[in-house]
Parts: structure tokens; sequence; C-alpha cells
């Protein structure tokens, strides 16, 4: 279960930008994954939580959303989406095709909330 070392790298990533002050105040963090990374959400979501779990960060959530894979024809100019991740086009079936999205896998943002002195 790759998604373990996925929901680790996430962690490092979030201790790497926010002060070890503020991780009790990350409330969420948006990631957009390709419909074709082979990252399962839900595994990702399961790892995040218990790897969080009786931490600082143990209340942050994993908000995911999900890219679709899409592809360009260069053969008919199509674009076609097919989240099963085939490279050949629906349309015409040519190989002559290039990956639009569904691949990604990043950190879109982190949400911090406010502490009680920024409410004042």
């Amino acid at each position: 279960m790759h998604e373990l070392s996925v929901a680790q790298s996430i962690i490092e990533i979030i201790q790497q930008h926010v002060p070890a002050s503020d991780l009790t105040r990350v409330a969420a963090v948006r990631l957009k994954i390709g419909a074709a990374s082979g990252v399962v959400p839900e595994s990702l979501e399961f790892s995040f939580q218990a790897i969080i779990a009786d931490s600082l960060l143990d209340h942050a959530k994993l908000e995911i959303e999900t890219i679709p894979f899409r592809i360009h024809c260069n053969t008919c100019k199509t674009t076609t989406e097919d989240n099963s991740g085939i490279v050949l086009c629906s349309s015409c079936g040519s190989t002559d095709t290039k990956i639009i999205s569904g691949l990604e896998m990043q950190i879109n943002e982190i949400e911090i909330t406010e502490s009680e002195l920024e409410k004042l």
C-alpha cells in the first residue's frame, strides 16, 4: 500500500511549510489527485488519519479533488476523458495522443485556522 508513503510525504511537506507552533492550527490539506495516478483516495485518507492520530495534526482533514484522465488526439483533434488511463483515442483509435490531465498528485492548499489573538 504505497498510499502510506504518500501520506507520510504529505505530512513532511506540511511540516516543511507550517511552523511547528502552528501545526495544531492546520484544519485541512487540499489535494488534486489524478484518476490515473495510481493513488486510491480512500486508502490515502485512511493512511493519513492513521499517521496523524495523537499528533499535533490530529484534527487535520484531507480534501481530495479527483482530476479526470484526459487525452488529446493529434489525429482527429478531439479531447476525450476516460479514467482507465488508456492513451488510445476512443474516437478514432489512434495512438498519437497526448495526456492532458489525470496523472497529477499535488498539494493545492494548506488551510490554517485563525488563532485567538488574530480574531481580536
